[in-house]
């Protein structure tokens, strides 16, 4: 069992609060502590001595009587910390096992469909993050949600993957789905969505005819998709895995997809350039339109294997 915490950042908003609810069941199914965290953006002499004494946070309060009235969790901490919130919480993934945050918070225009501490935690942060949406983003029911933020449980986790892009070593992504699969008992669903015809540059625009069919070309992704989930296939015995390759756009096959699922798995790769990680098109696409709760892993993440059997 990995003994870092799953950490939630909170801020008395509603979408904080189904982010809490979604981190308590995370930690439950982990055996792990649950880290509440509430950041102040700015901090006066009182408000120090009282986040020293670890009192006087009302956002906190409120949240600690409303878990103590629900399943009982191994161990949970509340904090109150001072400071930027896209620089604070962004920085707690360095002590978590899982960062989780609500799609929006207190600040910012309601319409915006992601806020920019849930951006910069998916950008930046060195554990997973997991955003959880609002109920009624792009339409669905409200009413048809629970208090995780999702209308499951669906018994699915969808997994996006670039056949043509991903290498053959270790995916960190990959793994953190199987992982979350194995915990739910879900199936997995990993998508590889592929454009067709396929792109050509337009200094190649003359070209009439390409070198392959689709279907040669499905084969030759199908190939590789196998390739890339044999591994997890054999660490994750138990797991039921689809692997689906779909002509069409990436992203708006993930949305389609989170739908019907309990969580999508987007992966954030390392940026070759100097000036730090970002966001692909195709994460930064589904964290602003996926109606599931969606979880962005980076390339490595420090998170423990469950035994597969268990």
């Amino acid at each position: 069992m990995d003994r870092l915490p799953v950490i939630v950042g909170v801020d008395g908003s509603p979408d904080s609060e189904r982010a809490l609810y979604w981190a308590a069941e995370a930690a439950r199914l982990r055996s792990a502590p649950l880290q509440v965290v509430h950041v102040w953006p700015y901090v006066t002499s009182a408000r120090a001595a009282d986040a020293e004494a670890g009192t006087g946070d009302a956002v906190l309060e409120e949240l600690r009587a409303k878990l103590a009235a629900g399943p009982e969790l191994p161990e949970v901490e509340f904090r109150s910390l001072s400071g930027l919130t896209d620089v604070i919480l962004p920085g707690l993934g360095e002590q978590a096992q899982l960062l989780v945050l609500g799609s929006r918070g207190r600040g910012g225009f309601a319409s915006l469909l992601l806020g920019s501490n849930g951006m910069a935690c998916a950008a930046h942060s060195a554990a997973p993050v997991v955003v959880v949406p609002r109920p009624d983003r792009g339409g669905a029911r409200p009413e048809a949600a629970d208090e995780g933020g999702s209308a499951g449980p669906h018994g699915r986790v969808v997994l996006g993957i670039d056949p043509t892009t991903e290498e053959a070593g270790e995916s960190s992504a990959i793994d953190f789905a199987f992982q979350e699969a194995a915990r739910r008992g879900a199936v997995l669903q990993a998508v590889a969505a592929y454009m067709w015809p396929m792109a050509v540059p337009v200094a190649f625009d003359y070209v009439v005819a390409y070198d392959t069919t689709q279907r040669e070309y499905e084969d030759t992704l199908g190939k590789q998709v196998s390739a890339l989930l044999a591994r997890y296939r054999e660490r994750y015995p138990d797991v039921p895995v689809e692997a689906e390759l779909v002509p069409a756009d990436a992203a708006g096959q993930l949305v389609e997809e989170s739908r019907r699922s309990d969580l999508v798995v987007v992966g954030r790769h390392r940026r070759r350039l100097p000036i730090g990680p970002r966001l692909g098109s195709v994460a930064h696409a589904v964290l602003l339109h996926a109606l599931c709760p969606i979880a962005v892993v980076p390339d490595a993440v420090r998170e423990e294997a469950p035994k597969a059997a268990e």
